[in-house]
């Protein structure tokens, strides 16, 4: 699987929270979460795409960082 970082918006915990409930939800996926650095880390075999989409349902900004 591949990691890729994410960089989001995330301003407290419930940010994070949200980004923990949508990320479940795949079930496929593995992922930590810097709510400091707003860094979301995700071990995956899902495009990049659908990732990112993903992650936009918190309705937050997100940019793709790239692979770790």
């Amino acid at each position: 699987m591949t990691k890729h970082e994410f960089e989001v918006a995330m301003t407290c915990e419930g940010c994070s929270g949200a980004v923990t409930r949508i990320l479940n939800k795949l079930g496929d996926v593995k992922f930590e979460i810097d709510l400091e650095k707003k860094l979301v880390l995700i071990e995956s075999d899902r495009e990049v795409e659908d990732l990112m989409a993903t992650l936009k349902k918190c309705g937050k900004e997100v940019k793709y960082i790239g692979p770790k």
